[in-house]
């Protein structure tokens, strides 16, 4: 049997109105008479005179946001009298709920409403989810008041007995809104006000306890930071007195923790000061636990390790610093005369008081451009040993990230400052000289192009002001001297380049590379090996032989590896009681010791055996990332019956290079009657050239002439001299144009056994930097045009040809 409730007879009552407040059946309150509306709904119920006599009533109604609720409860004046901080009052009890009628007069200043009083029914006995119901909500009412201490109150609660006045009494609860309180007033049926009141506690010890965990983790969290803070400062009051006691001296632990202390007493520019005490503040405000803390302690560690006004002095004996480039190296007299300036320069400038100039000191910036093994690195060092100065190498080969030069930024995990200030660090000094090896190895990505970080540091003008993004203060590298080493010019970019002075190195002559092993390699090797300085000697015509048939390079690595392995052999020998020592190796023995030899000069072989034996065969020069070397063209006709006409390719060429063959081609074709060739047959049989070694990319103009020499070789039956090599772009009219690399060319033309070398004529001042030695060696034809090359390259024909097959 459900609940109900019914409305009994109208009501006549006085209109108390409360705002934001709600009163429940049940509840006893007291009143502010101070308020206008309590006061005339007060004074408006006890002028009106009641019957048998009982007390003052009125309309406990609650009005939210002006709107008066549907419901309100009748309520009985208790006691009129003072509050407890001394204003008029009044004492209210709550007796039932009234729903609100029409509007009505009455005597005083208050409003008059009618209204019928509601009366709740239960069936008796309760169900079983009523009880159910109620002990539930007594046993929720029970937990909370436990938790604020409300003992005598949890008594009361657990004496209420009826469903309607267990429910309100959640009016006095004070954790519900204004909303939730006028829900359950307006909730007539009590099981239903029941189950909304217990939803409604049910929540809030829900929500108490999430509060509640939260809180107690959060205080949990400030005692261990509070206890940490205690002990670390009993910790620091037992290092003070135990310093007393130990005659004032501080622990090496100690003075490392204190920052400000050695910002204070370190050698450090104004700025740089500044920028330090400004962290050291930082790392005094910020806890131990905070991870800016170690980022602060590293950077405070990198500035105060760096030498900010660290140099070391310059050797002005500039007799002395050429004694020892030449000592360590041999030939590379482009670079030794550069640094013998730019020492003479220093001397000058030093001795007239004009070492700053504009915040700028005289550095330079050096790239070394040339093959493999022809010393560029370990030139760096014989720099900085010339010139008494501390020597880094900074490696650069597959750097792709742009903060491996500029560094990281410091809010990154594991930040480090770029390469740059880390070989500063490691010099001791500001003005090394730093060694970027392989500058044109640097590669760009998605995090940056590591080629565009190095235009500030390379350019005189601007690097006084380097700030890396690690260090975040200004780097002063206007005194360092930076060298730059790559193998390819072309790859370093345009803008990096044109911020340093370009010194090529194009190789070793074959009497330089002798030198070299005489005086350096062989003593090196010998050392290694084991050996003492006369237990083996190699005569200046073995070394000769090795460079010139056991190796063909432009530097001396393979050189060395060489002697290396001779000395190997001979000491083995030695071991196995084959060799006596000491023991003379002469050019005859090397066969026997390392094997044949691998490069055998075409005038050397069997003239039936040379690649020029027949007509169609031509020997161009070409640069490559290892130097000069030599380029045999091939050309042959298909036969007419094939079918087979146009111009075909072979052997990895590029654009530039198939480009040239086509003009080649046309040149002839145009020119075939002038230079007696028979060119008529060449409109209906193919053509094709070949570059052997097909698995080497080729690219490039200077090909023009070899490839037109060798065609008009094949055409005319005459074969190409052995002893003629060639380089020179051709154009359409037959002009040979000037190309790069005349002094790498003409070295490896050198190294091939060639005697005569055709150039082109706008190449002739080039000649200057060839080493007179090798000139006097090489017959050098400096042309202008095509003819004139066909004319020193090809052989006289024994027996005129028609159309060479």
């Amino acid at each position: 049997m459900a609940s109900a409730s019914t409305a009994s007879a109208p009501l006549t009552l006085p209109v108390l109105p409360l705002d934001d407040e709600v009163v429940l059946p049940g509840m006893v309150v007291p009143l502010d008479l101070s308020d206008n509306d309590v006061r005339a709904a007060v004074e408006a119920a006890q002028a009106a005179a009641r019957p048998d006599g009982g007390k003052p009533r009125v309309l406990l109604v609650p009005r939210v946001d002006g709107t008066y609720a549907a419901t309100g409860v009748l309520g009985t004046v208790e006691q009129v009298g003072r509050l407890s901080d001394g204003d008029p009052g009044a004492l209210i009890r709550g007796r039932g709920r009234v729903r609100i009628g029409a509007g009505t007069t009455g005597p005083g200043g208050a409003l008059w409403v009618e209204g019928s009083s509601v009366e709740e029914t239960l069936p008796d006995p309760l169900p079983g989810s009523v009880t159910e119901l109620v002990r539930e909500y007594k046993a929720l009412a029970t937990s909370w008041l436990k938790k604020r201490g409300a003992w005598q109150v949890v008594d009361r609660v657990q004496q209420i007995d009826g469903v309607g006045a267990l429910a309100d009494n959640s009016g006095y609860s004070p954790f519900l809104t204004v909303e939730q309180k006028v829900e359950l007033l307006e909730t007539a049926d009590p099981v239903a006000r029941l189950r909304l009141a217990t939803a409604q506690l049910r929540e809030h010890l829900a929500e108490q306890d999430v509060a509640e965990t939260i809180a107690k983790d959060v205080q949990e969290g400030v005692d261990k930071q509070q206890r940490e803070f205690l002990l670390r400062r009993q910790l620091e009051a037992v290092r003070k007195e135990l310093r007393e006691l130990g005659d004032g001296s501080d622990s090496p632990a100690d003075e490392s923790d204190d920052y400000r202390a050695r910002v204070e007493a370190a050698d450090l520019p104004e700025k740089v000061r500044e920028a330090a005490l400004k962290e050291v503040d930082k790392l005094e405000r910020s806890s131990d636990q905070s991870p800016e803390g170690s980022w602060i302690r590293t950077w405070l560690d990198t500035v105060l390790e760096l030498p900010w006004n660290e140099r070391t002095e310059d050797q002005y004996d500039i007799p002395g610093a050429q004694a020892i480039l030449d000592a360590e190296h041999a030939g590379l007299e482009d670079v030794k005369e550069r640094i013998t300036e730019y020492l003479a320069v220093r001397k000058r400038r030093a001795e007239r008081g004009l070492g700053v100039v504009g915040g700028r000191r005289g550095g330079a910036v050096l790239a070394l451009v040339g093959p493999p093994g022809v010393g560029k690195t370990s030139l760096g060092e014989s720099v900085a040993h010339a010139m008494g100065r501390k020597f880094v190498r900074v490696a650069l080969g597959g750097v792709r990230d742009e903060a491996e030069i500029r560094g990281h930024r410091r809010t990154y995990v594991g930040a480090l400052p770029g390469r740059i200030v880390r070989a500063i660090k490691e010099a001791g000094s500001m003005n090394p000289v730093v060694l970027l090896d392989e500058i044109d190895k640097v590669g760009s990505d998605f995090r940056g192009d590591p080629a565009a970080a190095l235009l500030e540091v390379l350019d005189p003008a601007q690097n006084h002001t380097f700030r890396d993004h690690y260090l975040e203060v200004e780097l002063d590298l206007s005194d360092v001297v930076f060298l730059a080493t790559a193998n390819v010019l072309e790859a370093i970019p345009e803008a990096l380049l044109d911020r340093m002075e370009l010194v090529r190195l194009d190789g070793y002559t074959e009497d330089e590379k002798v030198v070299i092993a005489r005086d350096h390699l062989l003593p090196r090797q010998l050392e290694r090996a084991g050996l003492e300085p006369g237990e083996v000697v190699l005569e200046d015509a073995t070394l000769r032989k090795l460079a010139g048939e056991y190796t063909r390079e432009a530097g001396v690595r393979t050189l060395e590896r060489a002697v290396a392995r001779l000395l190997r052999k001979v000491t083995a020998q030695h071991e196995l009681g084959d060799r006596e020592l000491p023991f003379t190796v002469r050019p005859e023995d090397l066969r026997d010791l390392i094997g044949r030899p691998h490069h055998v000069p075409e005038s050397a072989q069997d003239p039936a055996e040379r690649r020029t034996a027949v007509p169609g065969v031509a020997t161009g020069l070409a640069v490559t990332g290892a130097g000069g070397d030599v380029l045999f063209v091939e050309a042959s006709l298909a036969d007419p019956e094939t079918g087979a006409a146009g111009l075909t390719l072979t052997g990895q060429l590029g654009d530039v290079m198939k480009e040239s063959a086509q003009i080649a081609l046309s040149f002839l074709r145009s020119h075939g009657a002038e230079l007696e060739l028979p060119v008529t047959g060449l409109k209906d049989r193919g053509v094709h050239i070949h570059f052997p070694a097909g698995a080497v990319p080729k690219d490039g103009p200077s090909a023009g002439v070899t490839m037109t020499t060798a065609l008009a070789s094949l055409l005319s039956g005459r074969q190409v001299r052995t002893d003629v090599a060639m380089t020179g772009e051709v154009s359409l009219t037959g002009r040979v144009l000037p190309i790069g690399g005349v002094k790498q060319k003409l070295l490896a033309a050198h190294r091939a056994g060639i005697t005569t070398v055709v150039i082109p004529k706008r190449n002739e001042a080039d000649l200057d930097d060839v080493p007179a030695e090798i000139l006097e060696k090489l017959e050098v034809h400096p042309v202008t045009d095509v003819r004139q090359v066909l004319e020193i390259a090809l052989a006289p024909a024994a027996v005129p040809v028609a159309v060479a097959a």
